[in-house]
């Protein structure tokens, strides 16, 4: 089993990944679902961690610091840099934004590395909807420092076009910022996954492929 098909079952098996009929926040019904929330034990972000460092290895990343979102990429840039360190030897910095700018004690935006000029950073996030979250953080890491985006590496790529674009949220993040995402999976692999019989569901593809013609990215 690849390490994109153990993936995918640990999704299934943690609650993760779900199949049925679901309405979702843009409103369309789709056949499958994500939810992230429903990682919640020291064993599964350990899992996790090391399916964000197989991907980051896989495409040749070389970063120096691990940038996690909060809050939801907080515990993820933590779990991927100790997985780094474990399977590959990677001895990666992490940090994170704070919502709000602390006035006391250090003060400052960032808790964990404090960035540099010249400093190659990859930003670790669950899964990419919108591409708000990027566009939230990118004023921060530039501002902090001359720092170089190295890429952003997410869970699942829905390769969904957005509401009023025919275009990805990852394709839109590359045009605007020039930030390549990488996700450990995409909606393909997932279809594959169910017709090969790594997971259960086989009687969603259709269904599943019906939704990807309908809503996938041009």
């Amino acid at each position: 089993m690849t390490y994109k098909e153990s993936f995918i079952k640990f999704m299934v098996d943690s609650g993760v990944l779900k199949f049925g009929e679901f309405t979702l926040k843009s409103g369309r019904i789709a056949p499958y679902f994500i939810n992230a929330g429903n990682y919640k034990t020291g064993a599964q972000l350990a899992k996790l961690g090391e399916f964000y460092a197989e991907c980051i290895n896989e495409h040749g990343l070389k970063p120096d610091t691990l940038f996690g979102p909060a809050y939801k990429g907080i515990p993820l840039s933590v779990a991927a840099s100790v997985a780094l360190y474990n399977k590959f030897g990677i001895n990666a910095n992490y940090c994170f934004d704070r919502k709000e700018v602390k006035d006391h004690g250090e003060g400052g935006m960032f808790v964990g590395k404090n960035l540099e000029d010249g400093e190659k950073v990859v930003i670790i996030e669950d899964v990419m909807t919108s591409g708000k979250a990027l566009r939230e953080v990118m004023p921060k890491l530039t501002g902090a420092a001359n720092v170089k985006i190295e890429g952003m590496v997410i869970t699942v790529d829905r390769d969904e076009k957005g509401l009023n674009s025919d275009k990805s949220a990852v394709s839109e993040v590359f045009d605007e910022f020039g930030v390549k995402v990488y996700s450990i999976v995409t909606i393909n692999d997932i279809i594959d996954a169910l017709e090969s019989g790594v997971i259960p569901g086989k009687e969603y593809v259709g269904k599943m492929r019906e939704y990807r013609q309908t809503y996938g990215a041009k």
